[in-house]
């Protein structure tokens, strides 16, 4: 039966470091993708804040988005739980958020994604709907993340009952900038006269927390046009969030180190201190575009009024000559962006150097590319070599709406009796990682002594697919055959699936080699002792891999997800 056949509502997920946001779209209605813009407490934006407020057990969740935020200058306003988004993937453990003692981020990733799934509920009720049987849920995620990361989130997802079971259809995954090239693909491209065969462009997707940049070039076939990423998709922790953080490092130093004021104020009195972060944010980040006439002074008494009681002597007795107003000229907030924008400048040439493509456009989208400043830097550093430099409208809704989009497409494949989803409007990816599985091989000289183990056997790698490849999404890999049980009682065979950075490996125990998953599968008919051979494959194309497996001997069919446990 067709994985598809009961969807009638299609909702595209932009679960943010610091926003987050969706579309949605009714399949058999002409009225298109409809981006939310009521929020809890906020009506007539496209994103609310990720934010949880909890009780004072951290239980239950008291308000969420942008209500939990502090508003008001209350001391005694408990600290939210923020940017736990940041838990996921490889960011330094020391450029973590600070969670409460023994929380784990885990529980705010479902505890969020249960409250705005909820929202979505309420928002696309149709006559009939069954959420977790009619709705086509498509979350983008980091393009950096692994089958790790995409576990943990569909994990939370299956607690936040979004999905009815863990390894649901209805729940599929793309990556922030390829959600957001859907979205140029199907909009912005036609503006720019760039909707045409070859069009080879890049989308660099400025969030909170990362910066991701993926290359794809447009490709037509007989039934519509298409997207093939032509190199690997790369990313970094240098989000706008962090500009926050060179914020907070410049109030320090102006404010007395040794006294620890901020730490103080951010422990004691967090609602001041979202106070000051909102006030940078709306009044400095938001509007800074790189003039050196910039001026701005900031009212430390209207913002955080008990910071005066955690600076050393020296220090207050200067802010009070001074008002308690900071002045914050051109070279302080210069010294605030450029490490962050040099960071996303570097990503991009690298990403350029990686193909040999003439590029049309570099698109910037996320929330971050409508800073003034990092259009500025970026289309200075690239002018000469990109024609066209663009920001698409609302660009803080891209991944939402591409998200949508990029779930419209979506097909059955029914090939060697498998059954998979995929979305068509991606015709082809670029494999970030080398894939093989572990077999038990035959030891040979040139193979070290001490690997050999039982019958001269040794562990090895069985290599399928190297990084960089170019591989069809909704295609399975050429089956491998000749896998058999190694004695006549053995009734299963467990394939497990490693993968490395490495173009090429030898050992399953290697340095920089990762177990990505097992699939088990059943060899009953003892009576035919060894001969009871088993062909292997996957689909890698599309964002988790799925795994196959059929017994030659009997006919049956086997297929798995392959994704870690929780870590």
């Amino acid at each position: 039966m067709s994985l598809l056949k009961d969807i009638r509502i299609v909702v595209g997920l932009d679960f943010g470091t610091t926003f987050s946001g969706f579309a949605y779209c009714h399949i058999s209605e002409s009225e298109g993708i409809i981006t939310n813009e009521s929020w809890p407490g906020k009506a007539g934006t496209l994103k609310t804040n990720t934010v949880l407020q909890y009780d004072s057990k951290f239980t239950n969740v008291v308000e969420w988005g942008s209500p939990a935020l502090s508003k008001r200058k209350n001391k005694d306003e408990k600290r939210p739980v923020e940017k736990f988004k940041l838990y996921l993937g490889n960011l330094p453990k020391h450029r973590r958020p600070k969670l409460p003692h023994g929380f784990d981020y885990k529980k705010a990733i479902t505890d969020y994604l249960c409250e705005i799934g909820k929202l979505i509920k309420k928002t696309v009720e149709w006559p009939g709907i069954n959420f977790t049987e009619n709705v086509l849920l498509i979350l983008s995620v980091p393009a950096e993340y692994s089958e790790r990361e995409k576990n943990v989130i569909r994990n939370c997802a299956h607690k936040a009952n979004l999905i009815r079971e863990k390894d649901s259809p209805k729940l599929q995954f793309t990556t922030e900038p390829e959600a957001a090239a859907i979205y140029c693909m199907d909009n912005t491209l036609q503006q720019y006269n760039l909707l045409v065969k070859e069009t080879t462009f890049m989308i660099v997707d400025c969030g909170g927390g990362t910066v991701d940049l993926t290359t794809h070039k447009l490709i037509e076939d007989k039934e519509d046009k298409k997207l093939t990423e032509i190199t690997e998709r790369i990313g970094d922790f240098c989000g706008s969030t962090f500009i926050d953080d060179e914020f907070i490092e410049f109030l320090r130093e102006k404010l007395g180190t040794d006294a620890n004021a901020m730490d103080e104020l951010i422990e004691n009195h967090y609602g001041q201190y979202q106070f000051l972060v909102q006030e940078f944010c709306q009044s400095i980040k938001k509007t800074f575009a790189g003039n050196k006439e910039f001026f701005y002074e900031l009212d430390i008494e209207e913002n955080a009024p008990s910071l005066s009681q955690y600076v050393s002597k020296e220090t207050r007795e200067t802010m009070k000559k001074n008002d308690w107003l900071i002045p914050i000229k051109y070279d302080d907030v210069i010294k605030m962006f450029d490490p962050i924008v040099d960071r996303i400048i570097r990503l991009i040439h690298i990403q350029l150097s990686n193909s040999q493509e003439t590029y049309s456009a570099i698109f910037l989208v996320g929330g971050f590319s409508k800073s003034k400043y990092l259009q500025k830097r970026i289309k200075s550093e690239f002018r000469d070599i990109v024609k066209n430099i663009l920001v698409p409208n609302q660009p803080e809704a891209a991944i939402a709406r591409g998200a949508a989009i990029y779930g419209l497409s979506f097909k059955n494949s029914h090939r060697a009796e498998e059954t998979i989803l995929y979305a068509s409007v991606i015709h082809k990816r670029v494999l970030k990682y080398t894939y093989g599985i572990k077999v038990l091989g035959k030891w040979k000289k040139n193979h070290p002594l001490d690997r050999r183990i039982f019958d001269d056997r040794i562990y090895l790698i069985d290599t399928f697919v190297t990084r960089l490849t170019q591989v069809e999404v909704g295609k399975p890999s050429r089956p491998k055959r000749g896998y058999t049980p190694l004695n006549p009682s053995q009734t299963g065979l467990k394939f497990e699936l490693y993968k490395t950075l490495k173009f090429s490996v030898t050992y399953p125990d290697e340095p920089g080699i990762e177990l990505v998953g097992t699939l088990r599968i059943d060899l009953p008919d003892t009576h035919f002792a060894c001969d009871r051979p088993v062909a292997f494959g996957f689909y890698f194309g599309n964002m988790e891999i799925t795994a196959f497996a059929k017994n030659e001997r009997n006919g049956q069919n086997f297929q798995t997800k392959f994704v870690l446990k929780d870590p």
